[in-house]
């Protein structure tokens, strides 16, 4: 163990198996994880192997030669909890993307969720047996986020009681689906349905794109690979094109939506049902955005701890870079907000499998709310934690940009997030929506429900008294303080948009034109109502925790990510009348003073989150911090150091020109 690290995690003034378990759900939970975990470090068909140094194409093979053994010894192990499956499935891969990932995180999910019972007896099991490899194809080469505009088309033809699936243009390719390029042999396609001569919008259909036997494309699918990406080399991101293929008409999801076998449609109890697989994977990827930033956060703090660099006071030992106030003030907000993202992934998940069991038993009532919060916490959780991985790496110095680090491979694994599931700001804006019908139904009388019930209380608050009248609300050591803060400020900014709005109609524009013209507004407005929902669901998850050192640590952390949050927005808790100008000083003072106290738990903070070396592969975050010999051995494995510069002879005159030189050694 390196001394540094011994000393820092010997200075803690928590438990640090008490904070874990509070992040796993309980101790029960944390045993279970770290079972699973030895079965796969234990098991030598999952040794590991650095994926740096091997191609795109080995790296697939290596992929799918893993997954297909992932499922034999999830049947092996009776692993059936779908956390447990998922917990397994990301240790195997060590935290990488897979051929398969969209079967079990996206086809298998609609497969439950969207078709019926008789569906299910046809399609689940075969797929759960991997006799059935199936991929969710959306996104089209022209349209991604807005999927209403999508072109695929599915027509029904009563004569023989199929449905037509073609692409009619090229823009209409479905292109990017994980798995689709080479492993899938199903699809789930979303299509514009037609019937009776018209349009019905988008629905669900399980298309067979591969011969399940000799794996060879159908007739009419065009099917492939569209080539490296700026990450994911593990995955076979694919095209579809759709050449009047057809399916039977049981091949539509019709769970929810319906058509008879003469044609006749029968329309879903809600449109946003069709979109339940992608809210699902927008209320994971909150719980992914946590998981990410927090391995960045393990990896630049542990990092920190054993790296000396320059000097504080001349002729004394090199300190520390986390003594540095400047290292504090860049990795402390990001460690604090790891950890309320982590709370908020928690919400995320229990609110979505409770309004899931209310839509099962035909209540609907909540799948609004749910779509919006989804949609912005996707957005908000995901920008910061792609722009803090980045601000880890970068605190890593030159090292950081070496692959052993692993936070390059973490950052281009993690960033695609924002543009998947729904391109971020167009997230916002569909928040946005949501929160301008929320504040006019708020402003004629009506009491709000669930989250948006703040718009209510905000509007005596606010109008009370002239900002120049009202006390300032931030007391800035109170928690309470500062979440009644955030809710003004986000009731605040959710007026000033609406108002926006409809200042642009009244100047004559058209609903569509005013909202363009507004979305600046809109999208502030949205990232004030997720800041606000990220403050109160931390300082929320606080009263549950009754260790009372842990307490301590965890609202020392809810404070600074606060305030931090605040110092950066300062303009719209000054423009509420929430802050004074005063005050911007001493919050200023008071962030110093809580890095302060945060340094002496910094790595048993990053500790607790309990990352085995196998998840980590970081050189420089290794947990006995001896970083140096370790990335020596590393740099030494390059397939570079086996092999010899070869000489290539070209022309006489090119030798005679640089033969005198190294370059020249080279060339010739």
């Amino acid at each position: 163990m390196n001394p540094d690290i011994r000393r820092e995690r010997e200075g803690a003034t928590f438990n640090k198996d008490a904070l874990t378990h509070i992040l796993d759900g309980g101790a029960e939970k944390t045993r279970r994880r770290r079972e699973l975990e030895l079965l796969v470090i234990r098991d030598p068909d999952f040794q590991y192997e650095d994926h740096n140094f091997l191609s795109r194409s080995e790296r697939y093979e290596s992929a799918v030669k893993k997954s297909a053994q992932m499922i034999l010894k999830i049947r092996e192990h009776g692993i059936s909890d779908p956390d447990e499956i998922y917990y397994y499935k990301n240790f195997v891969h060590r935290g990488r993307p897979e051929p398969l990932d969209l079967h079990l995180a996206m086809f298998l999910p609609t497969l439950l969720t969207q078709a019926t019972p008789e569906q299910q007896d046809t399609f689940f099991m075969p797929a759960w047996n991997l006799e059935i490899i199936g991929t969710y194809a959306q996104t089209e080469m022209g349209h991604g986020t807005h999927i209403r505009g999508l072109e695929t088309t599915a027509t029904y033809d009563p004569s023989t009681q199929e449905f037509v699936i073609n692409s009619p243009t090229v823009s209409s390719i479905k292109w990017w689906p994980g798995g689709l390029g080479k492993t899938s042999n199903h699809a789930i396609v979303l299509a514009q349905l037609y019937t009776q001569g018209k349009c019905h919008g988008l629905h669900a259909f399980i298309v067979p794109i591969r011969s399940m036997s000799t794996h060879k494309p159908l007739p009419g699918v065009v099917v492939g690979d569209i080539g490296p990406k700026f990450g994911f080399d593990e995955v076979d991101n694919g095209y579809l094109k759709f050449e009047n293929v057809r399916i039977p008409r049981e091949n539509m999801l019709m769970k929810y939506s319906k058509v008879r076998p003469d044609g006749t449609f029968h329309k879903p109890p809600s449109d946003k049902l069709t979109y339940g697989t992608m809210v699902f994977i927008r209320s994971m990827i909150v719980g992914e955005s946590a998981r990410a930033l927090s391995k960045a956060c393990t990896i630049a703090i542990r990092y920190s701890a054993v790296r000396h660099q320059s000097e504080l006071r001349p002729g004394e030992p090199e300190p520390q870079i986390l003594d540095y106030q400047t290292q504090q003030h860049k990795l402390f907000p990001l460690l604090a907000t790891a950890y309320a993202f982590h709370f908020v992934g928690q919400y995320m998940k229990s609110t979505y499998h409770r309004i899931t069991s209310d839509i099962n038993q035909g209540d609907f009532s909540e799948l609004p709310e749910l779509h919006a919060l989804s949609a912005g916490l996707k957005a908000f959780t995901t920008w910061v934690a792609t722009a803090g991985i980045e601000v880890c790496r970068m605190a890593c110095g030159g090292h950081g940009y070496s692959r052993c680090s692993s936070l390059p491979d973490i950052y281009v694994t993690f960033t695609p997030t924002c543009t998947y599931e729904g391109e971020n700001t167009v997230m916002m804006l569909q928040t946005a929506r949501y929160l301008v019908k929320s504040y006019r139904q708020a402003s004629e009388g009506q009491q709000l429900t669930g989250i948006m019930s703040y718009l209510n209380e905000a509007q005596h608050r606010l109008h009370a008294q002239p900002v120049a009248n009202r006390p300032t609300v931030i007391d800035i050591s109170d928690l309470a303080s500062l979440v009644e803060a955030y809710k003004l400020r986000a009731a605040k900014l959710v007026e000033l948009a609406t108002k926006s709005l409809q200042g642009e109609l009244q100047k004559h524009k058209n609903q569509e034109d005013a909202w363009n013209n507004a979305a600046i507004d809109l999208v502030r407005a949205s990232d004030a109502h997720c800041h606000y929902m990220v403050v109160k669901l931390f300082v929320s998850r606080l009263g549950e925790v009754g260790d009372v050192a842990v307490h301590s640590v965890l609202s020392t952390l809810a404070v600074l990510y606060a305030l931090h949050g605040v110092s950066q927005n300062s303009g719209d808790f000054l423009q509420a009348g929430l802050l004074s100008v005063p005050q911007l000083a001493q919050i200023s003072e008071k962030i110093k003073e809580l890095l302060t106290q945060l340094r002496p738990n910094a790595v048993v903070l990053v500790d607790a989150f309990d990352y085995p070396d196998e998840m980590l592969n970081s050189v420089l975050g290794r947990y006995d911090g001896n970083v140096y010999e370790n990335m020596f051995e590393w740099a030494r494995k390059s397939p570079l150091n086996r092999t010899e510069v070869r000489s290539h002879r070209k022309k006489n005159k090119l030798k005679n020109k640089w033969g005198g030189s190294s370059l020249g050694r080279l060339l010739c």
